[in-house]
């Protein structure tokens, strides 16, 4: 288990390297100033070129992405100064600082001055709720159509899950989120009491922040078509090549009930497929769905990464890129781990 874990652990830092390496040599070919963004347009050349020190921009690119990989590290060399603004284990000095054991720093957004990490944590609930409601969404209803679909082969019911499962994967999620925010938003709003655009939180003059859940219906149920469609499709397919082995017929000659033998026997042995979906789905979704926040004004990570983009705010979309994948190496180690749970038969070995 421990070599495993070291092993995915090893793999995912050097997704992460990469992922940062791209990313960072993308930025720096756009014709931005971060030193102006930083000032505003209106400022003196005095001024630029200290922000532009301060933020190691008068350097080489090389030594600009070094510096920047020194704030991501756990671990580094941190000056007098910085040890009085930032809080650190001193492990030995090194000349007139030391080496330590820090924090990571996303360093912090040149339009709003606040540190990265908190832009992103003050989004993520948002996206932590929108994410959950539109897995548990397709997760309950995707299984359970694939489950019926293939008990039910060749039926209506059968024939009207996999047209359904087939739309809902050729349909796009920024299609899907315009359609039915026109539709149940605007159209029919006075039936449904659903808004086109909202967020998790309303400000009310009185009350303050109020919760309004009716603001994630539908982009929640935007969010989960396309998985909710993969999951039949995968249900489906596998519970058939279940049905049709061995240890079902004998489930059945020992008289167990068909509902024991579907669930107990039948799914549990079907879901591994499912659980690869489920996971990665889940860490997108999580990790931002940018249009869907985008179309309905959901504040999560998605609508702060693309309002960062359009202002060229580098630390934010940095931040975000870095935070998306860290979910995806997190979430595929875990949906590791579950494989063995419900299947016994699979062993950590790769």
């Amino acid at each position: 288990m421990l070599r495993f874990l070291f092993r995915k652990t090893g793999y995912g830092l050097l997704v992460l390297f990469g992922v940062v390496s791209i990313v960072f040599l993308l930025f720096n070919v756009l014709p931005a100033d971060p030193a102006r963004m930083t000032l505003g347009q209106r400022t003196d050349v005095a001024s630029l070129e200290n922000v532009r020190k301060e933020l190691h921009l008068d350097k080489p690119v090389g030594v600009q992405f070094l510096y920047y990989l020194h704030d991501l590290s756990p671990i580094g060399v941190l000056s007098a100064a910085e040890l009085k603004e930032m809080p650190a284990l001193r492990i030995f000095s090194v000349g007139d600082g030391a080496f330590v054991v820090k924090t990571p720093n996303l360093r912090r957004s040149y339009q709003s001055k606040k540190p990265v990490w908190e832009i992103l944590t003050e989004a993520l609930p948002g996206t932590l709720v929108l994410a959950l409601a539109a897995m548990l969404f397709a997760t309950v209803v995707g299984i359970g159509l694939g489950v019926l679909s293939a008990v039910k082969q060749n039926t209506w019911m059968d024939t009207g899950a996999v047209f359904a499962s087939v739309t809902g994967i050729s349909a796009p999620s920024f299609f899907a989120g315009i359609v039915l925010a026109y539709l149940f938003g605007f159209v029919l709003a006075g039936w449904t009491g659903l808004h086109m655009t909202g967020s998790l939180y309303d400000i009310d003059p009185f009350r303050g922040r109020v919760l309004n859940l009716r603001n994630l219906v539908l982009p929640a149920l935007t969010l989960g078509i396309r998985p909710l469609a993969i999951i039949v499709q995968l249900t489906r397919g596998a519970m058939l090549d279940v049905l049709n082995q061995d240890y079902i017929r004998t489930a059945y000659a020992k008289g167990l009930r068909r509902r024991t033998v579907l669930f107990r026997h039948a799914l549990r042995n079907a879901l591994n497929p499912v659980i690869t979906a489920i996971t990665g789905w889940f860490a997108e979704l999580l990790a931002g769905a940018f249009f869907v926040e985008y179309i309905f004004g959901w504040k999560g990570i998605g609508k702060v990464t693309v309002d960062a983009l359009e202002k060229f705010d580098f630390p934010v979309v940095m931040g975000a890129v870095l935070f998306t994948a860290g979910i995806f190496v997190i979430i595929n180690l875990l949906a590791d781990l579950l494989y063995s749970v419900i299947d016994p038969r699979i062993r950590l070995t790769t």
